[in-house]
C-alpha cells in the first residue's frame, strides 16, 4: 500500500472538528485525494485539516448533504467514499476498498459500522444493526436533507465484508450537545415537510423507542450501561418532537 496509493476520493463534511479532523486526515495518507468540505467552522478545523494534507472547500453548505456533494462534485477519481470526521478506516477496509475500486463489481456499496460509547463497542439495539452507504461512483448526489441524509435509491448496491470503526462522542456531555442538535435539525426537516407534534408523538414514541432498544433488542443484557444508552435514545426521540412542537408554537406567533 505504501507504494502506490488508491485511486479513491475520500470526501469528509465537518464543522468545528479541530481536535480530531488533523488525525483523521493523517490516516489517510494511503488515499490518493482526501476533500474536507467545510460547512463555516469557528475553530482550528480548515487550518489542522490543510496541514494534514487535505484539500479544504470552506463554507460549502448548511447541511452534511450539501457539504458532501460539493466535495462529490470536486472529486477527481471515479469512486468515492464518504466519511466523517469521528470514523476510522482500519486496514483490512482499506485493503478491501483499494480491490473494491480496481476491479468493481456495484455502482454503490454498504458498509457495516462499529460503534464504539464510552470505550464499549455497542452490539445490540439500532447501534448494533447500523449499515450505511459510503462507496459509491462520482455520480451520485446525497439527498438534501438536515439529518439522515442518504443517497437517492440504487438498486445495485455491492456489500464490503470490513467494517468502519465509528466513535459518535468523546463523552457524556458531547452526546447530550450532539442530541440537541441533531433532534433540532430533524426537527426543521419535519416542519418544513408539514409534520406537527402529537400528544402521542411527545409522550408514546420516546417510550417506544426505549422499550424497543431495552427489551426487544436487548439492550437489557447490558446492566446500567444498556439502560442508559437506551433511555438516551427514547430522550433524543422526545427531544426532536419537543423541536418540532416548539417551531409550530413561533410560527403560530407569527404576525
Amino acid at each position: 500500500m505504501a507504494d502506490r496509493r488508491v485511486p479513491l476520493s475520500i470526501v469528509i463534511p465537518v464543522l468545528d472538528e479541530g481536535g480530531g479532523i488533523g488525525e483523521c486526515v493523517r490516516r489517510l495518507g494511503w488515499a490518493d485525494e482526501v476533500l474536507v468540505a467545510d460547512g463555516g467552522s469557528r475553530d482550528e478545523t480548515v487550518a489542522a485539516a490543510r496541514a494534514a494534507g487535505a484539500t479544504v472547500l470552506e463554507r460549502t453548505g448548511p447541511t452534511i448533504a450539501a457539504q458532501r456533494n460539493a466535495a462529490i462534485a470536486m472529486a477527481r477519481n471515479r469512486y468515492v467514499f464518504a466519511l466523517d470526521a469521528d470514523e476510522r478506516i482500519p486496514d483490512p477496509l482499506r485493503d478491501e476498498l483499494a480491490g473494491v475500486v480496481e476491479a468493481p463489481a456495484h455502482p454503490v456499496y454498504q458498509v457495516r459500522r462499529r460503534n464504539y460509547y464510552l470505550g464499549r463497542e455497542l452490539t445490540r439495539g439500532r447501534w448494533g444493526r447500523d449499515w450505511v452507504t459510503r462507496l459509491f461512483t462520482s455520480d451520485h448526489r446525497y439527498q438534501e436533507r438536515r439529518v439522515h441524509e442518504g443517497l437517492g435509491p440504487v438498486p445495485d448496491a455491492g456489500i464490503l465484508r470490513s467494517p468502519l470503526e465509528h466513535v459518535p462522542y468523546r463523552d457524556l456531555g458531547h452526546q447530550i450537545e450532539k442530541m440537541n442538535r441533531y433532534a433540532r435539525w430533524g426537527a426543521q426537516d419535519m416542519f418544513e415537510d408539514g409534520k406537527r407534534a402529537r400528544l402521542w408523538d411527545l409522550g408514546g414514541r420516546p417510550l417506544g423507542r426505549f422499550a424497543r432498544s431495552y427489551l426487544l433488542q436487548g439492550a437489557w443484557r447490558d446492566g446500567r450501561f444498556g439502560f442508559v444508552t437506551s433511555v438516551l435514545g427514547g430522550y433524543t426521540a422526545f427531544l426532536k418532537y419537543a423541536h418540532l412542537w416548539a417551531l409550530e408554537r413561533g410560527s403560530r406567533a407569527e404576525p
